[in-house]
């Protein structure tokens, strides 16, 4: 019997292994809600990406009104969501389901308020370090462009194209005090600009190549790392 005893324990702390409870010992992961968010992220990168497969027959119409489709319910989805959970964070659904619920409002681009709102509610669950800190950093400059003021860490972009040259380049959008703009990426977790830009820049060219190989544009260019 005390055989058994043991066993039934060790069986339960197996179980509850990887589970987030509250201060009642109530189990908070929503494995449900985590499998959603994770289909809703797929789609919605489909929709973010260049047109693939079947997708790269329809005609530019086409194409738009899924995108635009595919956001819209996605942004209707995400805000019951917001309303019933508030900011989704790793105690409920695991990193990758907060990253999923992150990345679905980051494309809300048409409800600014709606992304303020979470935003504010994110701060929180960064600093209880149940969010991810450097995806917070990213939506404050979203939020800050979307609502015509200056972003704080550079990470939205444009590319302007050297047609003289042949070459294309991320550069940043409107940004508040460039000169620190690197001490305030590391201070969240960032890599310093130039290398995110030159990131950018490469994935940018790779994912447009055949548009730019037809315009003659035959290279990324890139800046000039400095050391973090």
């Amino acid at each position: 019997m005390k055989l058994l005893s043991k066993t039934i324990v060790v069986l339960l702390l197996i179980t509850s292994c990887g589970k987030q409870q509250d201060e009642k010992g109530v189990s908070k992961f929503n494995e449900d809600l985590a499998d959603e968010l994770h289909k809703m992220a797929v789609i919605d990168q489909v929709a973010a990406y260049i047109p693939q497969g079947i997708y790269k027959e329809w005609p530019t119409e086409k194409w738009e009104k899924f995108k635009d489709s595919v956001f819209k319910a996605h942004e209707k989805r995400v805000v019951e969501i917001f309303d019933k959970y508030g900011f989704v964070g790793i105690d409920v659904v695991g990193e990758e389901g907060s990253q999923n619920f992150w990345l679905l409002v980051q494309h809300s681009d048409q409800n600014t308020a709606f992304q303020q709102k979470v935003l504010e509610k994110m701060e929180i669950e960064v600093k209880k370090n149940n969010a991810n800190s450097n995806n917070y950093a990213l939506l404050v400059d979203r939020v800050n462009i979307n609502t015509g003021k200056k972003q704080i860490y550079g990470s939205q972009l444009s590319y302007e194209v050297d047609e003289k040259n042949g070459n294309v380049q991320a550069v940043v959008k409107n940004l508040e005090d460039s000169l620190n703009v690197n001490k305030r990426r590391k201070a969240i977790g960032l890599d310093p600009l130039e290398k995110y830009l030159n990131q950018m820049t490469i994935m940018h060219y790779d994912m447009n190549k055949d548009v730019y190989l037809k315009k003659g544009i035959r290279e990324p260019k890139l800046y000039l790392e400095k050391e973090n």
